[in-house]
This record gives structure tokens, sequence and C-alpha cells, in this order.
């Protein structure tokens, strides 16, 4: 076992790279310990976290901005622990010991991460259950099928905005808009989405400089919908937590729809770009969609594997002094649950290029009771969006060589800040008109992506084969959500898909031909 920090705040540190020392550009700090913010986190996370897990194991101690000390969980087992055992390792972040010497002031850089706030990520135990069950209710009364034709809908008028052009930036004109529309839609404030939300939900959890006046932008936005809905309840998601038997008071109810609007936009802005990213850069990954061998959501799960929205959650607190993965974890210890690392942990996927597909042991969404409440939403916007745009514009391609892509990083995520691509311009479409509930399917397109029941199994005879022409379906525009999955919950707590009939079969549709050469045989049997 090893001691707590060689260090803390306060204390004796120990010795500090001198300037030019090749250590600075390492990401080594004080103590010898390695930062998880900077040029190298930022560069090459999964190489970081290969060094940490040679050098520490499963638990290991790094730095935070301004060199504030943390445990970083490594290894799956040990983030399952930590986020299924609360009476361990607490959410609610008064008990940091750094902000109680404060040695971490309240404008550090990660304030709007750890601030305690009077919602259910920063709570234990009856709190927790109160308004955590406020916000699943209402999560229940989201038509998500009628989300679906709202994204499919918002997904062509982004396309519309661009399609003319031949070149788009697929992070900035798509992935990091779409989401936004969606849950401003859902929350009951569709007039609140323009470009500076979406750029202030961006800025507040990147720790920079104006992290903090971004979140007030939105939390005023918030408050503002929240006194309306007292007066004027509508069916819209902030009604039903204003409207809730828990009830919430004002503050609760608007901080609540902080988390809910910022967790949700965050995760599936970036879930969209990575599961684009690997479209374009991985011409297997792009053959296997293309080929009905794999479909969109199959696609998102793998991204939530490979490349997960938010690499990591900071935090809990450790609420007595214990044993973590051989490391002696004192009382007010923070901790990060460790996503990306989790997920590439060699104990339980020792080759990362390994298919997962049909696995959703990932813990892309945490777990335990504070495992993301809003994951089927965030699944249903990144199937349904991508589904859209690459029906729309099937001939998508990079426009620049994948080594020249870029990303922002800090603990919380890895953002892809562009994603180029060129296309053949074409003229949009109509985005006017009530989505389809029952047009009859056209025939199989090239680019179309079967449901998991459409896929060909075993006992078909046949798979299906790629085609080097790529043409959009007319079922892609507006109507497309007839042809899409529904999102229903588990008993895990995560979504799965369930085919839908409505304008996938024609309702005049004839007999199939081994229904008909039964019948023959049959009537030449019975001398019929």
């Amino acid at each position: 076992m090893t001691t707590p920090f060689p260090y803390e705040s306060g204390a004796a540190r120990g010795p500090v790279p001198p300037p030019g020392c090749p250590a600075h550009g390492l990401g080594v700090g004080p103590g010898g310990i390695r930062r998880i913010y900077g040029p190298e986190a930022e560069r090459d996370p999964h190489g970081l976290y290969d060094k940490l897990r040679a050098e520490h194991g499963t638990v290991a101690p790094v730095l935070l901005h301004g060199d504030v000390p943390a445990w970083l969980v490594l290894g799956h087992s040990e983030n399952l622990h930590v986020t299924r055992t609360p009476s361990q390792f607490s959410r609610d972040s008064r008990r940091w010991r750094a902000l109680q010497d404060g040695s971490v002031a309240s404008d550090h850089p990660l304030a709007p991460i750890f601030t305690w706030q009077p919602i259910c990520v920063f709570a234990d135990g009856a709190t927790h259950e109160r308004q955590r069950g406020a916000v699943t209710d209402s999560m229940g009364r989201i038509d998500t099928r009628g989300v679906r034709r709202h994204i499919n809908r918002y997904s062509n008028r982004l396309v519309n905005d661009f399609c003319q052009e031949g070149h788009v930036d697929l992070v900035s004109q798509f992935a990091e808009r779409l989401p936004m529309m969606v849950m401003c839609a859902i929350l009951g404030m569709p007039e609140e989405y323009n470009d500076r939300m979406v750029q202030a939900a961006r800025d507040m959890t990147r720790g920079t400089a104006t992290a903090v006046a971004s979140n007030a932008y939105v939390l005023d936005a918030l408050s503002r919908l929240v006194k309306r809905r007292r007066r004027e309840p509508a069916d819209d998601f902030a009604s039903w937590l204003v409207q809730h038997p828990a009830g919430m008071n004002d503050q609760e109810v608007s901080e609540h729809l902080r988390l809910i609007l910022i967790a949700s936009y965050e995760a599936t802005a970036n879930l969209i770009a990575n599961v684009l990213r690997m479209v374009l850069t991985d011409p297997r990954f792009r053959a296997r969609l293309s080929g009905g061998h794999m479909t969109v959501p199959e696609a998102v799960e793998q991204t939530l594997w490979d490349e997960p929205p938010f690499t990591a959650v900071f935090g809990r607190w450790a609420v007595g002094d214990t044993e973590l993965g051989g490391k002696q974890i004192r009382e007010g210890d923070a901790l990060i649950v460790g996503i990306a690392p989790a997920n590439s942990d060699p104990v339980v996927r020792p080759d990362r290029t390994t298919d997962m597909v049909g696995n959703r042991a990932h813990l892309a969404f945490s777990g335990g009771p504070h495992e993301c409440p809003g994951q089927d939403i965030g699944r249903a916007i990144a199937d349904v969006g991508v589904d859209a745009l690459l029906m729309r514009l099937p001939d998508l391609e990079l426009a620049v060589d994948d080594s020249e892509l870029q990303w922002v990083g800090n603990i919380m995520g890895r953002h892809l800040m562009e994603l180029p691509a060129d296309f053949a311009a074409r003229p949009p479409q109509d985005d006017k008109e009530p989505p389809s509930m029952g047009r009859p399917n056209p025939q199989r397109q090239d680019w179309e992506v079967l449901s998991a029941a459409r896929n060909a199994g075993p006992e078909s005879g046949h798979h299906a084969t790629p085609v080097p022409a790529l043409a959009p379906s007319p079922a892609a525009t507006d109507g497309a959500d007839a042809s899409t999955t529904t999102t229903d919950v588990d008993d895990s707590g995560a979504a799965g898909t369930e085919p839908t009939a409505t304008g996938r079969i024609p309702h005049q549709r004839g007999e199939s031909a081994p229904t008909r050469m039964w019948r023959t045989v049959s009537r030449w049997w019975t001398g019929g």
C-alpha cells in the first residue's frame, strides 16, 4: 500500500521541475505527480492513462488545475465500486478538504463543476431520492417517438443551412447545434436557442477564465423559464419539474434544469462528433454501416466504448479514511471517476480494437445511483441525427487528413474542435411538412441503416454487402422517424431498441416468397 499524497496544500511540497525541464512538457507537477490538464492530457489522454496505470495501478494520484491534488480511478471494477458505494464516496463536494482549508477558491476554473448546489448530483440518501425521483419521473413523461420526429426535423433544418455549399464543419454546424436545439425544445424554451447559448454551454465546463460568466448566462435563462412556468404551466419538462409532488423550489428547479441541459448537451455534442469522425476516418467502420452489417445505434454504442463523450466525472469525496486499489484514501480526498480509462481497462478489454457491439458494460454514463438519467435522450439525438445527416449527405468525405484533426480537453472530456467535410452540393429539402407516420417504405437505398431486427441473421441465408455508390433515401427527409426505432429502458436503466412497424412495413404488403411457395405446395398436396 502507498501513503497519501506526498504533499498537501499549505505543506512542504516536493521538488518542482526547473524551467525548461522536459518534465514541464510532460505535465509533471510538484512531487512528481502528473497533471490531468494541459498539453499532454489534451493531446494524448489514453497515453496519459497508460502511464498512470503503469506507475500507480488502478488508482493514481493526479493534479487538477492549480495543482490541486485528487485521485483518478482507472480500473473498471474500482470505478464501479466508487459509483455504487455512496456510503464511502459521497457526491457532496462540501466534504472536500481543499475547500475547507481554503486552498481552492470560489473562482477556480472548475468551480461550475464542483461548487455545491441544491441538486441531486451533489446529494446522497433521502435528499437524492426526492430530487432524483422528480427528474426521472419527468423524464418518463417525454414522448420518445415525438422527440425523435423533432430530432429528424431539426437535423434536416441544419443540413439545409449548408447543403448548397458543398463544404461543412460537422462540429460547429451540426454536432454542437442539434443537441441544444432539441434540449431547449424539451425543456420548454426554444426561443433561448441561439449562438450565445451554444457557446456558453460549451465554455462552462472547460475550466476557462470565462466559465463562471458562461454559467451565469445559462442559469439566468433557466431562472426566467422557471418563473414563467410557475405562472403559465405548459406541457414541457420545466413545468413537470415545477409541478412535481417533490415540491422543488425555484432554485432547485433552475439548478436541475441547468444540470440536465448542460450534461445532455455536452455529452451528446461530443458523441455525435465522435461518431461522425469514426465514420469519416475509419473505412471499416463506414463499410459496416453502409453495408448494413452495423446499425447507427450500434455505431453509437461502439463509440461510447472507444471515445466516450465524458472522459471523467469529477467528483466523489471520501466520507472517511479507506482503501481503494491499494491506495490509502483520506477523509475529504477528492476522487475522479475515470470513464475513458475504465473503458480501456486491460482487465475487461485486453485489446482496444475489439468490437464491443452488443456490450453495454461501458461506463460512458457513469453508474450507481448517480448514473445519467438522460442517456436515452442522448442516444436518441445521436442515433436519429447521424442517420438523418448520412441519409441527406451520403457522400461526405473528410476534407483534411485525419492527422490534422485537433482536440481541446479538460478533466471531463476531449472535444473535437473541427471536422471539415466535403460533399456534392444539393438543394435544400422541405422541413415544414409534418412527419409522416405511415409512409410506405421505398426500395432500400445504399446508405439506409438497418435496424437490429432487419439485419441479416444466420437463419436468413445471406448477408448484406457494401455498395460503392452511396445515395440518399427519400425517407430520410422529415418523415424518416417512421423507420427508426423507439427507445425503451430495461431494468438496469440502459436504453434498448425496439423496431417499429409504422413506415417500415407497407399497410398492403403482399405475401412473402416462402409463404406463396408453401401455399402452392399445400394446394397441390390437397388436390386444390
